[in-house]
């Protein structure tokens, strides 16, 4: 989603929504004009979750409870007669959750074996500026100055496993754009700076101190060729020095071709190369019982080496006429192979979760096919389907990702009825979104009563919508997810016995409340 920019914004925005799963949201923001070359938007959102579900009567809360407030503050100022353009964006977060049993209480239960609960929370400071000046005389070439800060905060706990993290960022980013004899030859430049502080600490089956410094300084240059008329090129390569991962070079490549009228080829590669942060990226895994281990030792973070691979894409877009209406295909498929990675296994026994270097094969093939159609005025269908294969190398063979749907399919179907002079109107939208099976990380070593199958069934979901507009100011909506009300079935293994040894919240692969209904309303000032 992009940030309306305040010069476009409207004078005001409201959304408020409430569930029966009893979250409550409210979105607003408003905007001010000081002049024609300084305005500023507020954007707030605010949701609670007040009420503790436990449809599936498995003693835990099927959704966090807790509460979040975000507040973001952007400025843009233009003088369009000189060649200059700014954004200053100031935000703040705060977010608290609570997951567990269902008879959990912090104040009483935290870090004791009277009931299993976990809380996350969350602060989040950001200052950022972005600068762009265009020359006068010369509207080709333009630079931009761009500087971020960012302070990120989480304390957390999940049973008696804890995890602390407080990241502290800067990044600072100088850009140049200009041609190469014509506007046809275009090319970009800078160089950049990355500086992050990590103060992180965990206390699983180990406490240790994993703080440190990264930093890093990098140039880039981006070639551009458009012919205008059906081909377009963008090359690229930058070069980075990084305290941890040494000196390396990362090229991108793209295309894009017309070869016939309504139709559009890209195609894409590139390398890229980074530090896993295994912990801040797998915390769901803190929520049971297994022993954490780092199999390897001598790696530039946590002991791993760093992650390197490529990626390549190939993407057709076709529109035409289908019985007289408009209509659109899509086609995609993007691959990715890894040269290292950083391997989480969670097959290898189901007490514990081993972090080690790739010793073999690992890549992610995906082809989606997207097919929309205009049936008649005012009634549209999207439809999509996506085949992702995910493989890697464990130490116990090459497997498929764990909970992961090969097969998807998805559906939309939207109506609109005619607008009237006062901007009445229906809208209505029904969704159908189909997960084949998934496989299931292995539990077979497990006791029967807490062994799982190989893969997870595959399931549907659909959601429904209806929209009634009064005016162009304000509308009101009601809707449904999860209609069919399906549920996955022992969502969590040993939920009885949160503390034992087989106890594993983080085999969720489908929904577990049920079905959901909601009813909100927007409110604007054009």
């Amino acid at each position: 989603m992009k940030l309306l920019k305040p010069a476009n914004d409207i004078p005001f925005f409201l959304n408020a929504y409430g569930s029966t799963d009893s979250r409550y949201e409210l979105n607003a923001h408003f905007n001010q004009k000081y002049s024609d070359k300084l305005s500023s938007t507020l954007f707030i959102h605010g949701n609670t979750r007040i009420g503790k579900n436990d449809m599936n009567n498995d003693g835990f809360l099927d959704n966090p409870i807790g509460k979040q407030v975000n507040i973001l503050n952007r400025w843009q100022y233009t003088d369009a007669e000189k060649g200059w353009v700014s954004f200053l964006n100031l935000r703040y977060m705060n977010d608290e959750k609570q997951a567990g049993e269902v008879n959990f209480n912090p104040d009483l239960d935290k870090f004791t074996t009277n009931a299993w609960g976990s809380e996350i929370n969350t602060e989040k400071i950001e200052i950022s500026n972005k600068t762009g000046y265009v020359f006068p005389e010369m509207p080709y070439q333009s630079f931009g100055f761009q500087n971020s800060f960012q302070s990120h905060k989480q304390e957390s706990y999940f049973g008696l496993n804890q995890y602390n993290i407080h990241q502290k960022s800067y990044y600072s980013n100088l850009l140049f754009n200009s041609i190469i004899s014509n506007t046809k030859n275009k090319f970009t430049t800078g160089l950049n700076f990355n500086y992050d502080v990590y103060d992180e600490q965990v206390a699983l089956n180990f406490a240790q101190d994993f703080s440190r410094i990264d930093n890093s300084v990098g140039a880039f240059f981006e070639y551009t060729y458009d012919n205008l008329d059906n081909f377009s090129l963008v090359a690229g390569a930058r070069v980075d020095n990084h305290n941890r991962l040494g000196t390396f070079i990362t090229p991108r490549l793209h295309l894009r071709y017309n070869p016939w009228e309504n139709a559009v080829i890209r195609a894409s590669a590139g390398r890229g190369k980074r530090a896993a942060n295994i912990f801040a990226e797998n915390q769901q895994l803190f929520a049971s019982s297994r022993q954490f281990s780092i199999l390897n030792s001598d790696g530039k973070l946590y002991g791993l080496n760093p992650e390197i691979a490529w990626n390549y894409g190939l993407s057709f877009i076709q529109k035409f006429k289908f019985l007289g209406r408009e209509t659109e295909l899509i086609l995609d498929y993007y691959q990715t192979n890894f040269q290292n990675q950083a391997v989480v296994d969670i097959d290898f026994s189901p007490q514990q979760v081993l972090f080690y270097n790739l010793d073999g094969k690992s890549f992610a093939k995906s082809f989606q096919a997207e097919l929309n159609v205009e049936l008649m005025m005012h009634l549209n269908l999207k439809t999509a389907y996506k085949y992702y294969d995910v493989q890697t190398q464990f130490i116990t063979g090459q497997l498929e990702r764990a909970l992961q749907a090969k097969h998807r399919v998805f559906a939309n179907i939207a109506y609109e009825t005619h607008i009237k002079e006062k901007g009445q109107q229906w809208k209505f939208d029904f969704t159908y979104s189909w997960l084949g099976k998934q496989r299931l990380p292995d539990t077979s070593s497990n006791l029967p009563q807490y062994q799982l199958g190989e893969f997870a069934p595959s399931f549907a979901v659909m959601n429904a919508q209806i929209t009634r507009t009064f005016s162009s100011k304000f509308e009101v909506y009601i809707g449904g997810e999860n209609i069919g009300n399906y549920r996955q079935d022992n969502a969590i293994v040993q939920n009885e016995n949160p503390f034992g040894a087989f106890f594993d919240s983080s085999m969720i692969y489908g929904p577990v409340f049920g079905q959901m209904y909601y009813a909100g309303l927007r409110f604007n000032i054009k």
